[in-house]
């Protein structure tokens, strides 16, 4: 198991008194009850919780996909929520990594070239066009790094399940993240498919020092990261660590 360094025990992180609800109509639902989270530079974080429980959520909201209704998200100490919309937009591209459980590649894109998307995103079309060898280079090594380099040309159509989560995590490296947030990662997947996504997941923790935090409703999976939060009906119910 990776050691966390004494040195990165101050959260890298946080929720803080989260509150947040949707309204459908005339109702009311609360889905997170004043949850407080912190998770340090190296974690490995699972998030557990039935269907409903605001697992997803959390991770929304930490990511800044979403904003709270009450409480602050902190990064390094700093609080993100808050801030304008530019600079959450350029958060989510420079600091945060995203894969999610259906995906989300581009139809009409082959493999490098959802890979290269966040650096399209990233750079003006002409420093893009200056630099695209250089980020096309950047994009081919981390697809090599998750074993899709025969696939580079293939559009999503044509890869597997297990394939287009792993060109997923590759989109979500290339530009190089401190923190990856995902969100039922092995959900769509067979046993065997989830046990390599996973065994990729560690890898980049362990090996690289990526901090990840990862919501799941198996309780498997979430015994493969360092550190359990549960969440019930929107409250933290328990912190634990994995076995």
């Amino acid at each position: 198991m990776h050691t966390i360094p004494m040195t990165s025990l101050k959260p890298q992180l946080s929720a803080v008194a989260i509150d947040k609800a949707y309204r459908k109509g005339d109702y009311h639902i609360p889905v997170l009850r004043g949850v407080d989270v912190s998770v340090t530079s190296g974690e490995f974080v699972s998030v557990v919780g039935q269907s409903g429980s605001g697992k997803s959520t959390l991770m929304h909201l930490l990511g800044l996909l979403d904003a709270p209704d009450l409480g602050e998200v902190r990064l390094n100490g700093e609080r993100i929520d808050d801030l304008p919309v530019r600079v959450r937009d350029e958060l989510r591209n420079r600091v945060f990594g995203f894969v999610f459980q259906f995906y989300h590649l581009l139809p009409e894109l082959n493999l490098l070239e959802n890979v290269l998307s966040p650096l399209m995103i990233r750079h003006s079309v002409w420093t893009y066009w200056a630099k695209r060898r250089e980020l096309r280079e950047q994009a081919t090594a981390i697809i090599e790094r998750v074993g899709l380099s025969h696939r580079l040309r293939h559009k999503p159509s044509e890869l597997s399940g297990g394939e287009m989560q792993r060109a997923a995590i590759a989109r979500s490296l290339v530009g190089q993240p401190e923190i990856l947030l995902a969100d039922e990662p092995t959900g769509n997947l067979d046993s065997r498919t989830g046990g390599e996504i996973m065994d990729l997941l560690r890898s980049l923790n362990e090996d690289d020092g990526l901090t990840i935090i990862m919501v799941t409703h198996d309780d498997d999976i979430a015994q493969q990261s360092q550190r359990i939060v549960r969440l019930t009906e929107g409250r933290i119910q328990e912190l634990e660590e994995a076995a």
